[in-house]
């Protein structure tokens, strides 16, 4: 069904502008996008024209909306027919430069916008910065940006200001800028019938609020600026933006009826929707807006292009369905709900049963949901201990799905506040989400109001601004249903412009400003089934309004409401329904004999109303009645009628509304006069004084009524003076308690006063400490914005609190990440024990290092370091990946060429030594263990001096070492000869040389050894041994 909009009255133009015929423009510049309009006139005449009355184009950006302004504004035509405002964000503490600027582009005169300041047709107005904008008749409203700290959202807040002034005559474009402002404002604007525009994603610098305005289905057209321009300038001439607001010519659309039924048959066929039950002033606008946009001039034209791009239908059938709503939409009728409805509700629900709920036209869900944190609102603590059933419906199966989702953009903000945020709602890649256990209490689902089933058994039934778009015999089988869907009481909430009119006898009035009803209960039986509804239509015929009463007679129904009116007007005695106030509320019968208008001002109050005799005997019935909560009944009254006294039995009987509210039933019943020949003819044959007998009778009744009535009076000014006489004691005793309560409050604000001053201080303190922890962490963030070292810190329960961003890319982490366990986060290195190491550094407060390897194949050293507070206590785990791919690629090489070096050196004869800058073996040639029958467990990192028997332990050596080490210079051919231990009577050559270092602690010296025994003694003529 056709949705959420409430629709006012229309505002009459005051200047009257020539329109040339419209300019046919390329049909395929129109998007096609699932559009969310509704009529402006709501079967209401269009507003008579007048020369004031122009198109007025609202344009908003944010960054690189410059660029995009210039270059729109330098296509418009100088005699541009719309007036133009230039919505920018910009710096609230710095002047502004922008209208300098574009004044350069345009010949148009280019002005910043003041308060008070009209818009005229052909000037481009800037909105100033720091300032919120509005505009009412067409003149701007300038006021001081609020202070809140959520989201600035001029553009919005203007266009929806622009849609409600101008209505179908607004025009709203979307330029480069980021975030997604403006995207409510286009759904405000198509809403009231008005065109939208957004620039193209690819040729916007920043395409964040283009793609979010496309993103709502609210945009007709999506084109570059200069594309814009081009269309603005051929609408703008268009009659449909013109003063009336209304379809280019009545004629085409009125003249070709068969394509019209055509149209409605295709988007009864792709739809299932039947829109010949809506509203055909309606259904006409939207036709002319979908061939305004299309460049199309006549209905068989227009059918034609949608026979050609099936997908227009489509485009078509989301412009009949309104779904544009807003969360908290009129706040006073969700006020009167948690005053009114809700409690009422909740007293008379029985245990266990759950408060079930209807919102019918939901749209996208906003007011569904609205009305789910409203309830929950309500209830409070109590909310888990009520079962809540919403059930939310609609013709639109785009709009249900959406709905399902429950995620909308960040702009709602300006209809939730941040509390309802915090609790109602989660951050979802920067839109807002429905939490989840809000979400479970509502079951969306498609459901036509025409056709459909109806629900059962609900409390409360919401639908807004729907029946204002059907046609008046749908709109009673909508009530119809209401009626029979909810429980007796029951209660149903309609828009600001709807009411229950044909079914006014089955509803009672709870609050008449915001149209809250509550269901009466009645023994009628509403005959539902659609063929009742085709019958009906069939008879009044397509468009009109009201059936003629003296038609075809109607179903068994009908006939039997007709047969029981009848005999109630016959047999049944003449009375009225009056209200604890005895105002009449309705009338039942006959009732001119007993009541007539008092002279004066016209009153329904029945005491006025009576006739002479009733007034006393109906003050003391209805008091009675009152009373004892009882029948109570006077029979023979007499009331002067017709010159002469008749006599009428009175009967008041209480009962109770609905909403619990008390009414009395009065009856009145006429005696029939004595017949002739009996007691009272026979009478005047007695003397006169018998025949006084009857009047006297007749006076004895009238002056005991009489005293009775002053008994009562008397007994109530009593009551009243006793009551009086202790509400002035008791007046006396607050007097007294607020006096008292008077000189504590006194004391009590010398001690807040003190009280002020410490918290001044301690406030003051506060802000300090705040400033701190501001530049604290600002320091935090800029360090870690800075350090290329994947660094990631955790808490004591292992949850990330922090990672730098090189962290977020090594590691795969993502801001959703923050709160989690890491060990339910698959990092990008391999670390399934990650968890456990973090444990044990917790409890054992020491440092873990290990080597790990990423999907890339890279190395890693991995540090976790305990996270120590400023108290010195552990609370949680600091994490630091350093990249070691390099360094473990040089040990790499340096051990893959070592084992060739060492294998060539052990294949050397002479035996080879290797000594570090502290004189320690580093490495010995096997023909060194073998020369010398030594180990290389006996060997390696022994002092040169400590090997074997400490046969080496020269003192020239010594002194020759240490040479090598002070003047890093080598030494040729030293011989020593020893004869201890294992070395006996040897003769060793020694050569060392130092080996190339990069520091001092790297210092080493190869030293070669070889055996030259032999040698000496043959050269000294001495025997060898063996």
């Amino acid at each position: 069904m056709p949705r959420k909009r409430s629709p006012r009255a229309p505002r009459a133009a005051t200047r009257d502008r020539g329109a040339p015929p419209p300019v046919p423009s390329p049909t395929d510049k129109a998007t096609g996008e699932p559009g969310v309009t509704s009529p402006s006139d709501v079967g209401a005449a269009a507003p008579p024209g007048s020369k004031d009355a122009f198109p007025i184009a609202g344009i908003g950006a944010s960054a690189g909306g410059l660029e995009a302004f210039s270059e729109l504004l330098s296509h418009l035509p100088v005699e541009a027919t719309m007036g133009f405002v230039l919505v920018q964000h910009l710096d609230p503490k710095h002047p502004s430069i922008l209208t300098e600027i574009l004044s350069r582009t345009t010949r148009m005169p280019v002005v910043e916008a003041t308060h008070g300041m009209r818009v005229e047709a052909g000037r481009v107005y800037i909105m100033p910065p720091n300032v919120s904008m509005t505009i009412t008749d067409g003149v701007l409203s300038l006021a001081p940006r609020s202070e809140d700290r959520g989201p600035h959202m001029p553009i919005d807040h203007f266009l929806r200001s622009l849609a409600e002034d101008v209505r179908s005559r607004a025009i709203g474009v979307i330029l480069s800028g980021s975030a997604s402002d403006g995207a409510l404002g286009l759904r405000a604007i198509k809403a009231e019938g008005g065109i939208t525009f957004a620039e193209a994603p690819q040729s916007a610098k920043f395409d964040g609020m283009p793609r979010s305005a496309v993103a709502s289905g609210a945009v007709d057209f999506v084109l570059p600026p200069a594309a814009i321009a081009q269309e603005l300038t051929r609408i703008g001439r268009h009659p449909y933006l013109g003063p009336t607001g209304v379809a280019p010519s009545s004629e085409p659309l009125a003249t070709d009826p068969e394509a019209r039924d055509q149209i409605l048959r295709m988007l009864h066929g792709k739809s299932g929707i039947d829109f010949t039950l809506y509203r055909q002033t309606t259904i006409s606008r939207r036709l002319a807006r979908r061939m305004m946009i299309h460049g199309v001039d006549t209905l068989g034209g227009y059918l034609r292009y949608l026979e050609a791009h099936p997908s227009q239908v489509h485009a078509l059938c989301n412009d009949l369905l309104v779904n544009v709503t807003r969360f908290f939409r009129d706040p006073e009728a969700f006020q009167i709900l948690q005053r009114s409805v809700f409690p009422s509700i909740v007293k008379e629900r029985p245990a266990d049963a759950p408060v079930r709920v209807w919102a019918p036209g939901c749209a996208t869900g906003e007011e569904a949901y609205s009305l789910v944190i409203v309830l929950l609102e309500f209830l409070g603590d109590a909310a888990s201990a009520v079962p809540i059933q919403l059930f939310g419906t609609d013709v639109s199966e785009i709009a249900i799905v959406k709905a399902r989702t429950g995620i909308y953009p960040e702009n709602i903000e300006l209809d939730v506040t941040a509390a309802r945020l915090r609790r109602f709602f989660v951050k979802l890649d920067g839109q807002h989400q429905v939490r989840k256990a809000v979400r479970e209490l509502c079951v969306f689902a498609r459901h036509n109001l025409a056709t459909d089933p109806p629900f059962s058994k609900m409390d409360l039934i919401v639908c807004r601004n729907v029946l204002i778009y059907l046609e008046p015999e749908l709109q009673k089988r909508v009530l119809s249903v209401f009626h029979y869907a909810l429980k007796d009481p029951g209660f149903l909430l309609l828009g600001v412009s709807e009411t229950v009119g044909p079914l006014a006898d089955f509803f009672s009035v709870v609050d008449k400003k915001q149209r809250v009803y509550a269901k009466k209960p009645t023994s009628r039986r509403f005959d539902l089934s659609s063929t009742s509804l085709e019958q009906r239509l069939e008879k009044t015929g397509l468009g009109r309004t009201a059936r003629s009463t003296g038609g075809a007679g109607g179903g068994p129904s009908d006939l039997l409401q007709e047969v029981d009116r009848i005999l109630l007007s016959k047999y049944a005695p003449a009375g009225v329904l009056v209200n604890e106030a005895a105002e009449i509320l309705q009338f039942r019968g006959h009732t001119s004999p007993y009541l007539e208008p008092a002279p004066g001002q016209a009153s329904l109050n029945l005491l006025k109303m009576a006739r002479e005799g009733l007034l006393m005997e109906l003050r003391v019935a209805i008091d009675k009645a009152r009373k004892q909560n009882a029948p109570v009944r006077r029979e023979r009254l007499s009331i002067k009628q017709d010159g002469g006294f008749a006599h009428v039995t009175l009967e008041v009987i209480p009962m109770r509304g609905p909403a619990r509210e008390r009414n009395y039933l009065v009856l009145f019943e006429r005696v029939p006069p004595s017949k002739p020949g009996g007691p009272a003819s026979r009478a005047t044959l007695r003397p006169r004084r018998t025949a006084k007998a009857p009047q006297n009778e007749n006076l004895r009744e009238e002056l005991a009524a009489t005293k009775e009535f002053l008994q009562s009076i008397i007994q109530e000014r009593e009551a009243a003076n006793e009551e009086l006489q202790a509400a002035n004691e008791e007046l006396q005793s607050s007097n007294e308690e607020l006096q008292s309560t008077n000189e504590e409050l006194e004391t009590a604000k010398e001690e807040l006063q003190s009280v002020n001053e410490e918290l001044t201080t301690v406030n003051e303190e506060l802000q300090q400490r705040n400033a701190e922890l501001s530049q604290v962490n600002n320091d935090l963030n800029n360090l870690f914005a800075g350090v290329s070292i994947p660094i990631i810190m955790l808490g004591g329960d292992g949850r990330i609190r922090r990672f730098t961003p090189t962290a977020g890319k090594v590691l795969s982490l993502i801001p959703a990440d923050l709160g989690r366990p890491i060990g339910d986060i698959r990092l990008g290195p391999d670390l399934p024990d990650l968890e456990l190491v973090c444990k044990h550094v917790i409890e054992t407060a020491t440092v873990a290092d290990r080597e790990v390897r990423d999907r890339d194949g890279r190395w890693h050293s991995l540090r976790v370091r305990p996270y120590k507070t400023a108290d010195d206590q552990i609370d949680g785990t600091v994490i630091t990946l350093t990249d070691v791919t390099v360094l473990k690629s040089r040990v790499d090489q340096a051990t893959a060429a070592r084992e060739p070096a060492e294998t060539i050196l052990d294949s050397v004869a002479v035996p080879l030594m290797i000594l570090d800058a502290e004189l320690r073996v580093a490495w010995a040639s096997r023909s060194f263990y073998e020369t010398f029958q030594v180990t290389p467990e006996g060997t390696t990192a022994q002092f040169i001096y400590e090997l074997g028997n400490g046969q080496w332990d020269i003192p020239a050596l010594r002194n020759a070492l240490a040479e090598v080490f002070e003047k890093n210079i080598g030494f040729h051919e030293f011989e020593a000869e020893h004869d201890r231990g294992r070395v006996r009577a040897k003769t060793m050559l020694l050569n060392a040389r130092p080996m190339p270092y990069e520091n001092k602690a790297t210092r080493m010296i190869l030293l070669a050894i070889d055996h030259i025994t032999t040698r000496r003694q043959a050269e000294l003529g001495l025997p060898t041994p063996g």
